[in-house]
C-alpha cells in the first residue's frame, strides 16, 4: 500500500480562514474518525482497533492519558484517538528503496506532515558517517553497534537516553534500569518540557505530584475550574467528565487566553441530544487571562476567601482540616492579604467584577476541582501557579474528600506512567536503593541530565551518544534551530521508533532507526503473547495488549531492544535475567513489584482484573508524605509579566489534527483553520495598533536579552479572539521563537507559553518555500 505525499506541503496554497466554532464534538467528530480509518485500514482492522482501543482487554490509546471508565461503553474512544490509532496502524511501509531514494538532506527540507505520511519503517536502519543515506542493517549488527560505542566512551555520561510517553510501563522500567546499569543518569523525558512544573508544585504541598481525584469526582463537583487547556483537541474524552458535571448540577469555569470551542459547547455523539439537539452548554464563566497572569488571579481568589472568613469566622474555611491536616496557614495567610489588586488587574487583564465572580463560585461551593494542562505548565513561574492552586484548595479541605481535588492531565500516553517507573533524572535515594537490592548492583547516584540541560551539553560538544526511545527530541525542544546543529555534533543517534520524523533525518554522524511494534500490534515472545500496562491521569493501571498483527516481521519489541541491547552491553552487571524479562513480561511485573510501592501483587491483580488504582496518601487518607507529615500552605510572590510597547505575548499551541509533534492533517476547524499550518493569531485591536491587517504576511521575531533575534518568515496573521496584548502560533513549529534560556523557575520546563515577540510586514514566500527561521 503506497500514499502519495501533498505536493504543495510547505506552501500553504490551499489555506483558508474562517470563523472559530462555538461548540466541539458531535457528527462531525465521528465522521473525521471513523473515514479516515475506513479508508486507510480494511474493515476488519478498523472493527478491531475500534472495538478494543481503552477497554480492559484490549490496548490503551496513545494519544492521551485520559481514564478509562469503570463500565466502558462498547465505543471508547475519540477523534483523536482513532487518528492517532490509524496513524500507527496502515499497513503501509517505508521500504529500503525509499531510502535510496531520498537522502537525509532531502527529507530534512519535508514537513513532519510529509514524514510521517510515508508510512511504518519495516527494517533496522543505519546511516554511516560518510552517506547521506540510510540502508538496511541487521539487528544484530545494530544492536553491536549501539553497544560497541557506548562501551568505547570514556564516561556513562557522554551518553543522553531520552524518552517519551509511546513506551508502556514495562519497557520504561526496564529502560531505567538498563541505563542505570550502563552508569547514568541521564534521564530526560517528554515531562521535562510538559508537566514537570505540576510535579515540583504540588510535591511540597501534599507530598504527591499526581493527580488527587477519581474518575468518578467530576459527577460530584459543585465546581470545577478549566485552566489552560483544551479538551476538545487534547483530551477530547475529559469532556464526557465535565459532562457529568453539568449535568449533576455543577457548575464549570473555563480560565484560558482562547476561547476553546469544547468549554463553550459540547455536542456527545453518544447522546440523542449530542446527535440532533444543540448539546450541552459547558462553562458557566470564561475568564479570559492574560498571558502569564494565572498566578495572580488564583492568588486574588484566594484573598477573597480569606477576607470572607474574615467577616464570617469560622464560617468559610474548613477549620477542620486546616487545623488537622495543615501546617504554614499564618503565613501564607497574610501574604495572600498583603497582595496589591492593582497589580492583580494589571497582570491578568481582567476586571475587579471577573474576579469577584469566580471568588464568589469558589466560596459557595463545597467540592472543587481545578484541572490543568500545558497553559499552566509552560510559564516562567509554573511552579508558583500550581503552588498556589494547591493553597487554594487546601483552604477549604478540597483534597482528599468526594467530588474535590488537583486533577492535572499529565501528558499523552504513558508519560506518568513512565516517571513512576523510573524514567527521570532526579529520581529519589529510596527508588535507588531499592533498585540496587533487588537487582545486586549499585546504580549511580548523581542527578543526570534533564531535556532542556542533555541540550545544552549537546551544544558543548560534552554528550557523543544520543539514544531516544521513541519521541520527537528534535522538534519538541525549544530553541530548534539550535538544537539540529547540537544534534548533529553527536557521534551516534539512536532512534527506536515506529514512524519517521525530523530526530530521524537531523542526525548525528551515524545514525540507527530501529523499528519496534506499536500499540496496536501483538507482541509475540517465547512464553506466548504478551501484555503491558501504562498508567494513566488520575493513578489507574492499564492492561494494554495489541491485537493486530505487526505491519512487518523485522519488528521487535521495545522490551526486546532493550533487553537484547543490555545482553551486550551490561552482561556483567548485577543479577539481571535479561533473557528472561524478554521471554515472559510477568517477570518484569514481578521485578517492579520488589522496587515500586504500590504494585503489590501486581501479576495476580493483573490478570484478574485487568487494572487496578494505585494507593495515593492524599486522595484516600488525608494522609501527607511531606517532611511534616501534614499539607504545606506555602508563600509565593507572583511576577508581573509586561511586554514592552509594540510587543506581544505569544503562546504555542496544538492545532487540532495534531498530536504532539505528530500531524494527521494540515487543519484546525475549531479555530477555523483548514490546510495550512502557518499562521499567527492575534487580536484584532492589536493588529489596529501594530498597523497590521488580517490575512497580511508578517514575520514573527522573539526577543532574548543579549542574544540575536529569532525569526520565523512568511507568516499569515490572523485576526481572531485571543487575549488583547497576546498571540499564538503552532507548536512544533514556534519552538523556533523560544530561547533556551526561556525556563520555567525551579524545574527548568520551557517557557513556551510566554514568549516576547515583534510582528512586522514580510515579503510574501515563494510557492516551494517553508517559512523560514533565522
Amino acid at each position: 500500500m503506497t500514499r502519495k505525499p501533498p505536493v504543495d506541503d510547505f506552501t500553504d496554497a490551499g489555506l483558508t480562514v474562517g470563523p472559530p466554532a462555538t461548540w466541539a464534538v458531535g457528527l462531525p467528530a465521528i465522521e473525521h474518525a471513523m473515514l479516515p480509518a475506513l479508508g486507510e485500514l480494511d474493515p476488519e482492522r478498523t472493527a478491531k482497533v475500534a472495538f478494543s482501543i481503552n477497554h480492559k482487554k484490549g490496548f490503551d490509546c496513545p494519544s492521551c492519558a485520559w481514564a478509562n471508565p469503570d463500565k466502558s461503553k462498547p465505543l471508547e474512544f475519540c477523534e483523536n484517538g482513532m487518528k492517532s490509532v490509524v496513524w500507527e496502524s496502515i499497513p503501509t511501509v517505508v521500504t529500503r528503496d525509499f531510502f535510496a531514494e531520498h537522502s537525509l538532506t532531502d527529507m530534512a527540507d519535508k514537513s513532519e506532515y510529509w514524514l510521517g505520511l510515508q508510512g511504518r519503517i519495516g527494517e533496522p536502519m543505519y546511516k554511516a558517517a560518510d552517506s547521506d543515506h540510510y540502508r538496511p542493517i541487521s539487528w544484530d549488527d545494530a544492536l553491536d553497534l549501539v553497544a560497541d560505542k557506548l562501551r568505547s566512551l570514556d564516561d556513562p555520561n557522554e551518553a543522553v537516553f531520552y524518552t517519551s510517553g509511546r513506551i508502556t510501563n514495562e519497557p520504561a522500567f526496564l529502560y531505567q534500569l538498563l541505563v542505570r546499569a550502563y552508569g547514568t543518569n541521564n534521564l530526560p523525558d517528554c515531562s521535562n518540557m510538559c508537566h514537570e512544573a505540576t510535579g515540583a508544585g504540588m510535591v511540597p504541598a501534599i507530598g504527591v505530584g499526581k493527580s488527587t481525584i477519581h474518575f468518578d469526582d467530576f459527577a460530584d463537583a459543585d465546581l470545577v475550574i478549566v485552566m489552560g487547556q483544551n479538551p476538545g483537541t487534547n483530551h477530547p474524552r475529559m469532556l464526557n467528565s465535565l459532562q457529568d458535571t453539568k449535568v449533576n448540577g455543577g457548575q464549570m469555569v473555563a480560565v484560558n487566553v482562547l476561547p476553546e470551542a469544547s468549554l463553550l459547547r459540547f455536542k456527545n455523539p453518544q447522546k440523542p441530544v449530542g446527535v440532533l439537539g444543540d448539546g450541552i452548554a459547558m462553562a458557566d464563566q470564561f475568564v479570559q487571562i492574560k498571558i502569564g497572569g494565572d498566578m495572580h488571579l488564583i492568588q486574588a481568589v484566594a484573598k477573597r476567601v480569606l477576607l470572607a472568613e474574615q467577616v464570617s469566622p469560622g464560617q468559610v474555611l474548613d477549620w477542620d482540616f486546616i487545623n488537622a491536616h495543615c501546617t504554614g496557614f499564618e503565613s501564607y495567610r497574610d501574604h495572600i492579604l498583603a497582595i496589591d489588586d492593582d497589580e492583580v488587574l494589571a497582570a491578568t487583564g481582567l476586571d475587579a467584577a471577573e474576579i469577584e465572580e469566580l471568588a464568589e463560585r469558589y466560596l459557595n461551593s463545597d467540592a472543587t476541582i481545578v484541572t490543568w494542562a500545558l497553559g499552566i505548565t509552560q510559564h516562567k513561574q509554573a511552579v508558583g501557579t500550581i503552588a498556589e492552586i494547591m493553597n487554594l484548595l487546601l483552604l477549604k479541605g478540597n483534597i482528599g474528600k468526594p467530588g474535590a481535588g488537583a486533577s492535572p492531565i499529565r501528558g499523552h500516553s504513558n508519560v506518568q506512567g513512565d516517571r513512576t517507573m523510573g524514567v527521570w533524572e532526579q529520581m529519589s535515594a529510596a527508588f535507588l536503593d531499592e533498585l540496587g537490592k533487588a537487582f545486586a548492583f549499585e546504580p549511580p547516584r548523581e542527578h543526570g541530565l534533564d531535556s532542556v540541560n542533555a541540550m545544552n551539553a549537546m551544544d558543548r560538544g560534552d554528550i557523543r551518544v544520543f539514544f531516544s526511545m521513541a519521541g520527537n527530541l528534535v522538534a519538541a525542544i525549544s530553541d530548534s534551530g539550535r538544537a539540529e546543529a547540537a544534534i548533529r555534533s553527536a557521534d551516534l543517534t539512536v532512534s527506536v521508533t515506529t514512524k519517521l520524523n525530523r530526530s530521524h533525518v537531523i542526525t548525528g554522524a551515524e545514525s540507527l532507526l530501529l523499528p519496534v511494534i506499536g500499540r496496536t500490534e501483538y507482541d509475540e515472545q517465547a512464553t506466548g503473547r504478551q501484555v503491558t500496562t501504562v498508567e494513566d491521569t488520575v493513578c489507574f493501571v492499564n492492561q494494554s495488549g495489541g491485537e493486530l498483527p505487526p505491519v512487518s516481521p523485522d519488528l521487535l519489541s521495545d522490551v526486546s531492544v532493550l533487553c537484547r541491547l543490555a545482553q551486550r552491553l551490561v552482561p556483567d552487571v548485577g543479577d539481571i535475567d535479561w533473557a528472561g524479562f524478554e521471554a515472559d513480561y510477568d517477570r518484569i511485573r514481578d521485578a517492579i513489584e520488589k522496587v515500586i510501592p504500590g504494585f503489590d501483587d501486581f501479576n495476580e491483580r493483573l490478570h484478574r482484573d485487568h487494572g487496578f488504582l494505585l494507593p495515593h496518601g492524599p486522595r484516600d487518607s488525608r494522609t501527607f508524605p511531606t517532611a511534616s507529615g501534614r499539607a504545606q500552605f506555602t508563600v509565593r510572590t507572583a511576577e508581573h509579566v509586561a511586554a514592552p510597547a509594540g510587543r506581544l505575548i505569544l503562546q504555542t499551541m496544538r492545532a487540532h489534527d495534531q498530536h504532539n509533534t505528530t500531524m494527521y492533517g494540515l487543519g484546525d476547524r475549531y479555530r477555523g483553520i483548514a490546510a495550512g499550518r502557518f499562521v499567527v493569531f492575534v487580536n484584532p485591536d492589536d493588529l489596529t495598533e501594530l498597523g497590521l491587517s488580517d490575512g497580511q504576511t508578517v514575520d514573527v521575531f522573539s526577543e532574548w536579552p543579549g542574544e540575536d533575534d529569532r525569526v520565523l518568515r512568511g507568516y499569515r496573521v490572523v485576526a481572531y479572539p485571543t487575549k488583547k496584548g497576546c498571540a499564538a502560533l503552532y507548536f512544533p513549529e514556534g519552538n523556533a521563537l523560544i530561547p533556551r534560556g526561556a525556563v520555567a523557575d525551579e524545574c527548568n520546563t520551557p517557557a513556551s507559553k510566554q514568549v516576547v515577540v515583534r510582528i512586522e510586514p514580510g515579503a510574501a514566500r515563494a510557492d516551494s518555500g517553508r517559512p523560514i527561521t533565522v
